[in-house]
C-alpha cells in the first residue's frame, strides 16, 4: 500500500534557520543558547493568537483563542458561538484568515509557518467528513476496481485524505489538476 501525498514546505526547517541565522532579523545573537522547536511553535501561537485577538476586535466577533503545539505545527483554535461567517463556505473564509495569520507571524518572527487554524470546531468536524469520504472510496474501487476522483479539496482537506488512504491496504490515493481545481483520485495498488 502507498500512498502519494500533497508536498510540503517544511517551515520548521526555516524556522530553525532564522532562529540561530547571525543576522535574521527575528533570531537571537549568535552567542545566545539555541531556541527548542517548542518554543518557536509557542511564539508562533502567540503573534498568532494577538493578531486574531485585533481581528475579532475590529469585526466585533466574540470568541477564545486557544493556543496549542500539536506535532511540529502550532495550532490555534478561535472557540465561541455565531462564527460562522469566519469560516465561510466550504471553509473558504476560514482558509483565507489562516493565510493572513500566517502572514502575520511571517511579519513578526522572519520565519514561514505552518500554523493550523480552526474556528468553531470546523477542521476537526471536516477531518472526521474527510476520513469517512476517504473510506468510502476506498471500498469503492476495492470493490469495482476502478479509480475513484473526489471533489475538489484544499491542500488540507487532501493531505486528510491522503493520509486516511494510506492507512488502507491495497489502495493508494494522487493529487491531479491544478489549484483551485485540485483533487484526490482513488486507485488500486498494483
Amino acid at each position: 500500500m502507498t500512498s502519494q501525498t500533497e508536498p510540503e514546505t517544511d517551515s520548521t526547517t526555516d524556522a530553525r534557520d532564522a532562529a540561530g541565522a547571525p543576522g535574521a532579523e527575528s533570531g537571537p545573537p549568535s552567542n545566545a543558547a539555541p531556541v527548542s522547536l517548542t518554543d518557536l511553535l509557542v511564539r508562533e501561537g502567540d503573534v498568532a493568537g494577538d493578531y486574531l485577538e485585533q481581528l475579532l476586535d475590529i469585526v466585533d466577533f466574540d470568541g477564545d483563542i486557544d493556543m496549542d503545539v500539536e506535532g511540529d505545527r502550532a495550532a490555534v483554535a478561535i472557540v465561541g458561538d455565531n462564527l460562522s461567517a469566519l469560516i465561510g463556505p466550504r471553509g473558504a473564509t476560514l482558509d483565507a484568515l489562516q493565510e493572513l495569520t500566517r502572514l502575520a507571524v511571517l511579519q513578526a518572527t522572519g520565519a514561514r509557518s505552518r500554523l493550523m487554524l480552526d474556528v468553531g470546531g470546523y477542521r476537526a468536524r471536516r477531518r472526521l467528513e474527510l476520513v469517512a469520504i476517504a473510506k468510502n472510496a476506498a471500498e469503492g474501487v476495492k470493490a469495482h476496481g476502478d479509480s475513484v476522483a473526489l471533489d475538489v479539496m484544499n491542500p488540507f482537506e487532501r493531505k486528510v485524505v491522503h493520509d486516511a488512504i494510506a492507512d488502507i491496504a491495497d489502495v493508494r490515493s494522487e493529487s491531479e489538476g491544478e489549484e483551485p481545481e485540485r483533487r484526490v483520485v482513488v486507485l488500486p495498488d498494483p
